[in-house]
């Protein structure tokens, strides 16, 4: 692994890219109840709607392969039925809430939220985790890296978002399990993720033309977006960009979740209900997906400065990309 001297020195300088960060349309939250499920169905990615039953292939290439297509076929077709009686009956409701906010990165792995445009108070501040493996040509990548930093003196700018369609699952699922159908239980689930996640899509997209509206003039097909053919990311806490849950907690904290969305996290910062998805609105046109890999005890220690946690718990929540074995006490 590579010193955090070193990877802070090949970092990925935003403030050298001559890019421009847009100010979004409005600042602050905004909250989405009850949208439409049938705007949301269009946006839906039914590939991985068939890893949930353990096929894997992508659609529609999948209704043409010899074993797994008829059985494909099958499992589409049910889902088109009870996709029509989610929407019909109301089954499901969808929520989202999203925000935007004045912030710059500091100390080049941490971003500053600031309570308004004049950015004099800080409101929160989140946490990233740098790349530390050895790299010769690229840069050592932490999210914040994808904000101006605070001493460029530019103004920019970070979206956050949670997003829902799981509400109201509980109790069509107890009526499946009442009558032992756990075909019609799994698909709801199935199709309640999917649902999430094409809602997830729709208000990026949404995010992108208006409410940031870096994109305005963005025309893209539904293929094209699964493919991500569009500018900006949004990683979520608990993902290889950002692989620590904990942050969920911020996040929480700066879309005031507790009064405004209906998902809630549980001890472990899952979201409940399941079919959900939350996470972080990045514009710059240079930001890709990324994963931290594995990182050093220098790095575990100064974030467990960053956050004020003890060395042991960040190694507890951060387990998965250690490059060391944890003392035990």
């Amino acid at each position: 692994l590579a010193s955090m001297e070193q990877v802070h020195a090949n970092r990925f300088r935003s403030e050298d890219s001559g890019y421009v960060p847009v100010k979004p349309s409005f600042l602050g939250i905004r909250q989405f109840d009850d949208y439409s499920l049938e705007e949301i169905s269009h946006y839906i990615d039914w590939s991985p709607f068939f890893h949930a039953w353990e096929l894997s292939g992508r659609y529609p290439a999948i209704f043409e392969h010899p074993e797994k297509g008829v059985h494909a076929r099958e499992l589409y077709d049910d889902a088109q039925v009870m996709l029509k009686k989610i929407i019909d009956g109301k089954w499901l409701q969808a929520q989202a809430v999203v925000g935007f906010f004045p912030a710059n990165s500091i100390d080049h792995d941490d971003i500053n939220v600031y309570t308004d445009d004049q950015r004099n108070t800080v409101q929160l501040k989140l946490h990233g985790i740098r790349q530390q493996m050895v790299k010769r040509d690229t840069p050592n990548l932490c999210l914040s890296d994808y904000l101006q930093p605070e001493s460029s003196g530019i103004a920019d700018y970070i979206g956050a978002f949670i997003v829902t369609a799981g509400l109201g699952i509980e109790e069509k699922l107890a009526e499946f399990e009442a009558d032992h159908d756990d075909y019609n239980s799994i698909m709801l689930k199935a199709i309640a993720d999917r649902l999430a996640e094409a809602f997830t899509e729709l208000m990026h997209q949404r995010t992108r033309r208006e409410f940031w509206g870096y994109a305005s003039n963005e025309k893209l097909t539904n293929e094209e977006l699964i493919k991500e053919k569009y500018q900006g990311i949004r990683p979520a806490p608990g993902y290889p960009a950002c692989p620590d849950h904990t942050e969920k907690a911020l996040l929480w904290q700066l879309l005031e979740a507790d009064q405004r969305s209906k998902v809630s996290l549980t001890e472990s910062y899952a979201m409940y209900p399941a079919a959900a998805v939350s996470g972080f609105y990045f514009a710059h046109p240079d930001a890709r997906y990324f994963g931290t890999g594995r990182i050093g005890q220098d790095q575990v220690e100064d974030y467990a400065r960053r956050k004020g946690m003890t060395k042991a718990e960040v190694e507890r929540w951060l387990a998965p990309v250690l490059a060391y074995e944890p003392d035990d006490n």
